[in-house]
């Protein structure tokens, strides 16, 4: 019998670093469990898929550096952020994108935020290009730096200002999101 427990705990200890890194897959999509921006490791807090109409868009994956199913915790967290937009959908034209942000920020922040972000909405907006499916986007927020957009590892600019990305991450994470279910799903939940 002592055998048995002795192979028991020594399957377990094999087995154990292997569950440690079980990555996420959605809809094809591998996410990683942890994300290295500047000096922070984030953690994968959740992950979802962005449908409209019936049609896959993308799939959303929210990194945080301390994990929280609540959003207002999300949106208050002053630490490194990244959100990462794997697109599904064979072409999204950069109109319909910036359609998004615009529309996004409008229902869930007052006229106030709202005007204080409005120049560098627009700048960040003119950043974006066409999307295509198999594109990775990043957002990359580092506190004091501002909101580094990268599409297919290439990064496009910077946005200045701690508050930009919060402002962002409302459209998924705000009282109104864009979807309902992603939001759960950056959530962990």
């Amino acid at each position: 019998m002592p055998s048995l427990v002795r192979t028991c705990l020594y399957m377990s200890l094999l087995v154990l670093p292997l569950l440690a890194r079980a990555d996420t897959e959605i809809s094809g999509v591998r996410l990683d469990d942890h994300y290295t921006l500047g000096n922070d490791s984030l953690t994968l807090n959740g992950a979802g898929i962005r449908s409209k109409f019936f049609v896959n868009v993308y799939v959303g994956a929210l990194y945080l550096d301390k994990a929280t199913h609540d959003a207002n915790q999300a949106l208050a967290n002053t630490g490194a952020k990244s959100m990462q937009m794997f697109m599904l959908y064979k072409e999204v034209d950069a109109d319909k994108i910036t359609r998004g942000w615009i529309d996004g920020i409008k229902d869930n922040l007052g006229k106030a935020e709202q005007s204080k972000i409005a120049d560098r909405l627009k700048t960040f907006n003119a950043l974006f290009p066409d999307l295509h499916a198999g594109d990775h986007v990043n957002m990359d927020f580092i506190p004091g730096q501002g909101t580094s957009l990268s599409v297919n590892q290439q990064k496009l600019g910077q946005i200045e200002g701690d508050d930009f990305f919060n402002a962002l991450l409302s459209v998924w994470l705000g009282s109104t999101p864009a979807d309902k279910r992603l939001k759960s799903g950056l959530l962990g939940n």
